[in-house]
C-alpha cells in the first residue's frame, strides 16, 4: 500500500471511530430528551402561587390544583388527560395534544434505533433526525398556545384579576415550563446532528467504494506485474529485416511487397518457388537456404 493510501485509510478509520462516538452520544441525550419531554406532560408545574397570589397553586397542561385560602395549604386538585371536560382551558388541551404528539414522536424515534440493525445507516439517522425536528416543532406548539389559557377562570382565581391571555398576573412561571423549552433546543440540536451524521454516513459510503475499487485495482496490477511467463506459450519476437532475398523484385505480383521469414530472406510465391506445399500458397524454405541467408547476415 502506498503511503497516501496509507494515511487516508488511518484517517478513515478514525474519522469512523469518531462518528461512531458522536452518534453514541447523539442517541444518550436523545433518550434525555424523551424523558424531558415525559416529564413535562405529566408534571403540573408550568405555572404557579407567589407571595402576592390570594390563593396558592399550581397549573399543568391537564392537571391543576389550587388551595382554598392563603393560610391554608390543603390543595383542590382537579383534570386528568383522560376527562377533556375537567381541564380549565381550550387553550391548555390544544397544548396538551401537541406536548403528547412530540412524546410520541420521540419514543417512535427511540423504538427505530433498532432498524440500525438490519437498515442503512444513513437512512436510519434522517428517519429520526425528521421526527426529531417534528418533535421539536410540537414542543413550540405547545409552549406558544399554553399562554392563551390564562385567562380561564380558574388561573384568575389563583393569580388575580390581573391574569390574562399571555399575562400571568402575581403568579410565576414554574420549573416544567423552562424544561419545556430546554427540551425544544435540545430536540433542535439533536435534529440537526442528526442529519449531519446521515450526509456523512452517505460520504463515507462513497468514499469506502472508492476505497475498495482503487485497492482491488492495485492488487489486480501487483498480480499482473508478477504472473510467470508461460513457458507453452512465449512470447514472439517480431523483425522487420530487409529484402535481401535472392529472387528479383519483377518475379512478385504487381502492387504487392514480398514476404520476408524471419531471416529477412523472401518467400516467393508457388509460380516461381519449386519448394511449394501441395496445395498451398506458402513455400517450404529448405534448411541449406535458411543457412545461407543468415551466413549473408553474419549471424551463421
Amino acid at each position: 500500500m502506498l503511503p497516501s493510501q496509507e494515511a487516508s485509510k488511518i484517517y478513515h478509520d478514525n474519522y469512523m471511530r469518531n462518528s461512531r462516538a458522536i452518534g453514541v452520544l447523539w442517541a444518550i441525550f436523545t433518550i434525555c430528551f424523551a424523558i424531558i419531554n415525559v416529564v413535562v406532560f405529566i408534571q403540573p408545574y408550568w405555572i404557579g402561587d407567589s407571595v402576592n397570589t390570594p390563593y396558592p397553586g399550581y397549573f399543568g397542561l391537564f392537571h391543576y390544583c389550587v388551595g382554598t385560602g392563603v393560610t391554608s395549604r390543603d390543595l383542590s386538585c382537579q383534570g386528568t388527560f383522560a376527562d377533556f371536560d375537567s381541564i380549565p382551558s381550550g387553550a391548555f388541551k390544544a397544548a396538551a395534544l401537541f406536548v403528547l404528539l412530540s412524546m410520541v414522536l420521540i419514543l417512535t424515534c427511540i423504538t427505530c434505533f433498532a432498524l440500525f440493525f438490519f437498515c442503512n445507516t444513513a437512512t436510519v439517522y434522517k428517519i429520526c433526525a425528521w421526527m426529531q425536528l417534528l418533535a421539536a416543532v410540537c414542543l413550540v406548539l405547545g409552549c406558544m398556545i399554553f399562554p392563551d389559557g390564562w385567562d380561564s377562570e380558574a388561573v384568575r382565581h389563583m393569580c388575580g384579576e390581573k391574569t390574562g391571555k399571555y399575562t400571568l398576573g402575581n403568579c410565576s412561571v414554574r420549573w416544567a415550563y423552562i424544561l419545556a423549552i430546554i427540551g425544544i433546543l435540545d430536540a433542535l440540536i439533536l435534529s440537526f446532528l442528526a442529519f449531519v451524521l446521515g450526509n456523512r454516513q452517505n460520504d463515507l459510503l462513497q468514499e469506502d467504494l472508492k476505497v475498495d475499487n482503487k485497492v482491488f485495482t492495485n492488487n489486480k496490477n501487483v498480480r499482473n506485474k508478477k504472473r510467470p511467463l508461460d513457458p507453452s506459450n512465449p512470447p514472439q519476437n517480431v523483425y522487420n529485416l530487409p529484402y535481401q532475398g535472392p529472387y528479383p523484385a519483377h518475379s512478385f505480383s504487381q502492387g504487392r511487397q514480398p514476404t520476408t521469414d524471419f531471416t529477412g530472406a523472401a518467400v516467393p510465391p508457388c509460380s516461381v518457388s519449386p519448394h511449394c506445399q501441395d496445395g498451398g500458397q506458402v513455400p517450404h524454405q529448405t534448411t541449406a537456404n535458411a543457412s545461407l541467408h543468415l551466413s549473408h547476415y553474419g549471424i551463421a
